[in-house]
């Protein structure tokens, strides 16, 4: 078992590297973290004193093409069950919770569909649906920035490579830079998290890392989440506790409440006067629910 917090690589089943590390209780209930789009390893997460007190052993990984893993060029969402198993096996970890926050929301459920025999729970915090949902206007309720993202993604797929690859850049050299870009369409309860040092710090870190090899960890969340995602929600047999800040303009509640009328077994927690990133202050009480229904660690 590595240090807690070091960087380890697993092999995927086709030899891809997978980056993770491992925080908090090494002897605790395993759940994995999976960040958001664009996202890394080191995304915002609980102190390790948090973690022991909740006796949660956090890992957390790089999705293909992020920090230290290997691209797996036009991945599905589904293909994320795989990627988690051959961590879990690389541990010797048997079952355990997964919990998936914004982009991390859809690869969260690809596991629970696929995984059934091992994933006990999961959470999905501001998470998205899928993009062919029937009856749902996918786009309405986004910032005007993410309208324009996705639309330029539907219709110059290549032009629009082009655009994340600057705009990657210019976030590689000043991460810094994302942020403030974000904080321009945020909506109050969001900007208030992010007046936070600390947590603006955890963002901007994940940034460099999520860019440090280029744009394509996050060229291939997008298009993984424009396509079909390679499972069905109904799949789903474990417990799924969806979580959503009413403000959130950059995963609508819209999807939240989509998701919630299509997984089997699946809450929905609806938070006023909360959006977007006020799932970085949810993330302990979520990780207590993925754990609580386990025996304590000896």
């Amino acid at each position: 078992m590595g240090e807690a917090g070091t960087q380890r690589v697993a092999r995927a089943s086709d030899g891809r590297d997978l980056t993770f590390e491992e925080t908090g209780d090494l002897h605790g209930s395993p759940v994995f973290l999976l960040h958001g789009t664009p996202g890394s390893r080191l995304g915002p997460k609980p102190r390790t004193g948090v973690l022991y007190r909740l006796g949660v052993r956090l890992i957390s990984y790089d999705r293909p093409g992020y920090g230290g893993s290997t691209r797996q060029e036009k991945r599905s969402v589904a293909d994320a069950a795989g990627d988690i198993a051959a961590i879990a096996d690389h541990l010797g970890i048997d079952t355990f919770a997964v919990v998936g926050r914004s982009g991390g929301g859809p690869h969260a459920l690809a596991a629970a569909a696929r995984l059934t025999d091992r994933v006990r729970r999961t959470g999905v915090l501001v998470g998205i649906a899928p993009s062919d949902a029937p009856g749902l206007d996918w786009l309405n309720g986004m910032t005007d920035a993410n309208v324009r993202e996705y639309e330029a993604a539907d219709n110059d797929w290549p032009r629009y490579v082009e655009r994340l690859r600057l705009q990657a850049d210019r976030a590689r050299r000043n991460p810094d830079s994302m942020v403030d870009l974000l904080r321009l369409e945020m909506t109050a309860p969001d900007l208030r998290v992010t007046d936070d040092v600390m947590i603006r710090q955890l963002l901007t870190a994940t940034y460099r890392e999520a860019l440090s090899q280029g744009p394509f960890g996050w060229v291939d969340d997008v298009f993984a989440f424009r396509s079909a995602w390679g499972f069905d929600l109904r799949d789903i047999t474990g417990t799924v506790l969806l979580w959503h800040g009413a403000d959130d303009n950059f995963s609508p509640v819209s999807h939240a409440r989509y998701l919630a009328a299509h997984v089997p077994y699946a809450e929905i927690q609806i938070q006023e006067d909360a959006a977007h990133f006020s799932a970085v202050e949810v993330l302990p009480e979520m990780l207590r629910w993925l754990v609580d229904d386990w025996p304590a660690p000896s």
